[in-house]
């Protein structure tokens, strides 16, 4: 009788400890908006199908100690990681203004009119001053401190941009004067192939 009680002990201890991993991992994952239907399996008996019960949990063969490992690494890391900045090189023509600021609005996934405006101005300056036409790469990241910093990279490293004054009917030169009052910052680095104008907005929530 004694005998059968070790396994028996054995077998609940790990049925326990794999609910208790998979919990840890749910909510680990959680907070990093991560959500695996997969994980809502009824755990004792998934994981009492197995030969021993090592606690196997329902995400790939991922068993309690790998599921320690990726809830101690996510809870780590304090934040999700970060997605690629968005990276578009186009021609600097009003056509693509449009599809530019739905391209911005779809990569930020939130509401960005002021993001959406800085990337509008910055390359109608690039159309204005430089040549309606001119190459551009436009790259739009979100960076620490909830910041979203776009920049605009064109090839005429002389054409800097000015802030001029403008009257209250002028239709055009406000760009900078747009920037200065949306952007935490901004600024104009200059390279061997050209310039790039780049601004730092609060990020959009």
């Amino acid at each position: 009788m004694s005998s059968s009680n070790p396994p028996s002990t054995h077998r609940a201890d790990s049925v326990f400890d794999t609910a208790l991993c998979v919990d840890d991992l749910r909510d680990a994952l959680s907070a990093h908006g991560i959500t695996l239907p997969s994980l809502r399996v009824d755990l004792p008996s998934f994981a009492g199908t197995y030969r021993p019960p090592a606690g196997l949990v329902a995400l790939g063969n991922c068993n309690a100690a790998t599921a320690r490992r990726l809830v101690a690494v996510l809870r780590d890391t304090g934040t999700a990681p970060s997605r690629p900045p968005l990276d578009v090189e186009l021609p600097a023509v009003p056509q693509a203004l449009q599809g530019l600021r739905r391209t911005v609005r779809r990569y930020l996934d939130v509401p960005c009119a002021d993001v959406q405006l800085c990337v509008t101005e910055l390359v109608t300056n690039v159309i204005r001053h430089v040549g309606e036409g001119s190459a551009v790469r436009v790259r739009v990241a979100r960076t620490d401190g909830n910041r979203v910093r776009v920049e605009v990279t064109d090839s005429a490293e002389e054409a800097l941009p000015v802030s001029l004054p403008s009257a209250p009917d002028d239709e055009t030169g406000r760009g900078l004067a747009l920037l200065d009052a949306v952007a935490l910052r901004w600024s104009v680095e200059q390279g061997v192939e050209g310039k790039t104008v780049w601004c730092e907005l609060a990020g959009a929530e």
